[in-house]
């Protein structure tokens, strides 16, 4: 009998946790339990959580914000004690179809392989394509473009079909997995985690990831993560995400460790610093010029 631990980190989750765990509780398939670790939540989201009896959540409160890799790793180590058989890494800031287990794991039956990923929709565009697939492409630095995104939902990637990347929005995985290729590297505070984490398992060979899109899956896009600021009706890339993802880029670049790879660290000086310049959503002053540069060579030696 498959047993599912479901692991999602909260922080500051009030606004959208309640109608992921109604989406969660409401499952065709109810034997699971859900993992939430709280990366210090300001807001009132432990009150929330609180308000909720049932016996198969486990609440784990972190005293800091230990990055969104390191509170993945804790409910997945608490899901294998538990022995969990399956790992639903997955956000709060989703809803979905009541069969979406069920589904996941049926695809894992028929395709005989270890990871499940399911077509993502917009929650508030929902007739427009958040993710349908992606793989690594070598020219952008290895980067996994989500096919489909905003693009207009016209049947175009329906099917099931492996893929060679998932984000952990949604990501169901065999524990296998972890045992074969390892956890995630807490070294990624935010970003890139599941990026790596996607590539050693290609990398690795030993087992398949299946893209499904017949579900109903809605991700509220940016809701948890602030990428974007607005200041003067203008919006410009805040100083939090151009810190995580310029400096995790380049780690996971060095990571590869190909002779392509070190050259493309190159090519991203030059690039980095080039689109400061011609970027509409980087402020134009020495503050995001530094912050830029020193991320990159963070990044270096990480």
């Amino acid at each position: 009998m498959e047993k599912i631990g479901l692991i999602t980190i909260t922080y500051n989750s009030a606004d959208v946790i309640r109608g992921f765990l109604e989406s969660t509780f409401s499952q065709t398939f109810q034997n699971f339990i859900i993992y939430i670790i709280d990366n210090n939540s300001q807001d009132n989201t432990i009150e929330i959580l609180k308000e909720n009896t049932d016996s198969r959540i486990e609440l784990v409160k972190n005293k800091e914000n230990v990055g969104v890799a390191k509170a993945n790793n804790q409910g997945i180590e608490l899901a294998l004690k538990d022995n969990c058989t399956q790992v639903l890494i997955i956000n709060n800031d989703v809803e979905f179809e009541k069969q979406l287990f069920e589904k996941m794991l049926q695809i894992q039956k028929n395709k005989n392989c270890s990871l499940v990923v399911p077509k993502m929709m917009y929650f508030d565009t929902p007739d427009y394509i958040w993710y349908a697939g992606s793989s690594f492409i070598k020219k952008k630095g290895f980067l996994p473009i989500h096919k489909g995104i905003k693009q207009k939902d016209s049947s175009q990637f329906d099917g099931v079909y492996p893929v060679e990347y998932a984000p952990t929005c949604c990501l169901l995985v065999k524990k296998e997995v972890f045992q074969d290729v390892g956890m995630m590297d807490e070294k990624y505070f935010v970003y890139f985690d599941d990026t790596d984490f996607s590539y050693r398992v290609l990398k690795d060979g030993r087992h398949k990831l299946f893209y499904f899109s017949d579900t109903k899956f809605y991700h509220k896009v940016g809701s948890l993560t602030k990428s974007l600021e607005k200041e003067k009706k203008r919006e410009y890339r805040g100083d939090f995400f151009i810190k995580q993802n310029t400096r995790n880029h380049i780690y996971f670049l060095k990571k590869i460790g190909s002779i392509y790879a070190y050259l493309f660290i190159l090519f991203l000086f030059f690039k980095n610093n080039l689109r400061f310049i011609i970027n509409p959503n980087f402020r134009k002053n020495f503050h995001t010029w530094k912050l830029i540069n020193k991320s990159y060579f963070e990044g270096l030696i990480m």
